[in-house]
């Protein structure tokens, strides 16, 4: 401005803005900061800044003030915008623990189903950052507020299935947006930092008069070891965003985006030679499924989810020649790789998951069947087992199936072998051996009298098992046409990828009634 000149009025409007959006960043906010940091947590800027790193971050609604302080810009206690995130642009949603504990208001809410809103319409996946205390109390103590009740979580409902939601739990994450984290695809929480559930522990005490600490109640290890409503645990915020990311990256934008394809780095017809002898000949030995896995997937793109709930089954994304895929795997060193209910529910939401954006299933079998007893029965194991034969049946998706060594009863049909669930391929390793039960199982039930009144008993008895035994070799399964294929372990890494090579990317499913399918419940 020159000497004599009249003020810019322009200039003057353009530095106050400027100014009302810088104040409610980090650095002018240094004691907000200062206690976040204090309590051991990134700001909600910060864990957005680490998660997008060089990606410029659009933020929207950085001016709402909150109704208790309409004149203080605050964000009303969420951080709300869009980055590119995972090679594709996501919106970002982070609650600000720093304003009101986290708690959105009533603009914080508009903010909420805005972000909702604009991941819905234009196919762009939701990406949740959460250290929220739940709704906020002296707001929702008001009738004439509260009575409509909210529109996020059904907001939230609608883009299941449709665009992938990830979640994490940053510290804690009580109510209504516990609720939201197991409407994600997929969620990860902090060790001693992250804490779940629909109440904390002063409610619960005043309610039920429990008298639990916050890890006690849900805490990472709680929700993911035991109750399996996290997908993940990690130890420091930065694993947790990490996470986020690569979770991201086997996925499409959203379910009408082809899946991500990455280069081919890992030779196709890369034999593995040593799987043959990862398998014990003994049926009764157990051991570590997942060598075998990582040793036919790509290098390196072996994604676990929930790793320490359902230990029997694995569940894990992963690549093959470059194409993202969905793995389900039974352990034998847990519980011999059987199925019960954590297991089928497990299963059943990653084939949700998997068939609603459209990655191939490949089923690696080693299951001595269903769990039984009354343990099984008062888990609600047949409703379960149900709901995993009806996600396989509804989905759309190429599915491979590759009995490694037992495929017993009713447990492998379930984990897709035969014909049952119209397996793209259906192929078996040498060591293979498919049968309705056990063979010693079945020789105790049906032949009990007649080696019991053998002069010796024991002697008939393995007789018997032996007779039995010769007659489930994979060679019989084979001449039987229940399976495809006996074939090389050294070559099944190149005969999944030739499958999926020949494959749709949807199966055509005209006797069954289109629906929109929702994923993580």
């Amino acid at each position: 401005m020159t000497k004599g000149s009249a003020p810019n009025p322009a200039s003057a409007l353009m530095a106050a803005l400027s100014a009302a959006k810088a104040s409610v960043l980090d650095e002018n906010r240094p004691g907000a900061v200062k206690k976040q940091h204090e309590r051991g947590a990134m700001t909600a800027r910060e864990r957005i800044a680490y998660l997008c790193g060089d990606a410029p971050f659009h933020e929207i609604g950085a001016l709402v003030s909150s109704d208790h302080d309409e004149d203080t810009p605050s964000g009303d206690g969420v951080v709300v915008g869009f980055a590119e995130v995972a090679g594709r642009y996501s919106t970002i949603l982070a609650t600000d623990y720093t304003v009101e504990g986290g708690s959105p208001g009533r603009r914080g809410r508009a903010k909420w189903n805005r972000a909702f809103h604009q991941s819905l319409i234009h196919g762009l996946p939701l990406i949740l950052l959460l250290e929220s205390g739940g709704h906020r109390i002296r707001d929702g103590q008001d009738s004439r507020e509260y009575a409509a009740g909210g529109v996020e979580l059904t907001r939230l409902a609608e883009l299941s299935g449709w665009v992938p939601i990830v979640a994490a739990v940053l510290g804690p994450a009580m109510a209504g947006v516990a609720v939201m984290v197991t409407l994600a695809s997929f969620s990860v929480m902090v060790r001693g930092k992250s804490f779940m559930g629909m109440a904390g522990p002063a409610l619960v005490k005043a309610a039920v008069g429990e008298n639990l600490s916050l890890e006690a109640l849900g805490g990472a290890d709680v929700q993911t070891d035991k109750n399996g409503l996290a997908h993940l645990k990690v130890d420091s915020e930065q694993a947790a965003l990490d996470s986020l990311r690569c979770f991201l990256s086997y996925f499409p934008a959203n379910a009408q985006a082809p899946p991500p394809m990455l280069p081919i780095v890992d030779p196709v017809d890369r034999r593995s030679d040593d799987l043959m002898g990862m398998i014990p000949a003994e049926p009764r030995k157990v051991y570590d499924v997942q060598p075998i896995l990582r040793e036919i997937v790509d290098r390196d793109s072996f994604f676990q989810l929930k790793p320490t709930y359902a230990k029997n089954l694995i569940t894990a994304l992963a690549r093959l020649a470059g194409r993202p895929v969905g793995i389900i795997a039974n352990q034998s060193n847990h519980l011999s790789g059987m199925l019960d209910s954590p297991a089928c529910e497990k299963a059943s939401d990653f084939i949700a998951l998997c068939d609603a954006f459209g990655l191939p299933l490949i089923f690696f079998i080693d299951v001595p069947g269903f769990a039984v007893g009354s343990r099984a029965e008062a888990s609600g194991l047949c409703r379960r087992a149900t709901r995993l034969t009806l996600e396989l049946t509804h989905a759309t998706i190429p599915r491979i199936s590759i009995v490694l060594r037992k495929g017993y009863g009713a447990g492998y049909v379930a984990m897709g072998g035969g014909r049952g669930n119209d397996a793209d391929a259906c192929f078996a390793w040498p060591t293979a051996e498919i049968c309705a039960m056990s063979v010693e199982g079945s020789v105790d039930v049906a032949f009990r009298k007649e080696y019991s009144a053998a002069p010796d008993p024991q002697a008939r008895r393995a007789e018997l098992i032996q007779e039995l035994r010769s007659r489930i070799s994979v060679e019989r399964a084979a001449g039987g046409f229940g399976i495809d294929d006996v074939i090389d372990p050294a070559d099944t890494r190149r005969l999944i990828i030739e499958t999926l090579a020949r494959t749709r990317g949807r199966r055509v499913t005209a006797s069954l009634p289109p629906k929109v399918r929702p994923i993580g419940i």
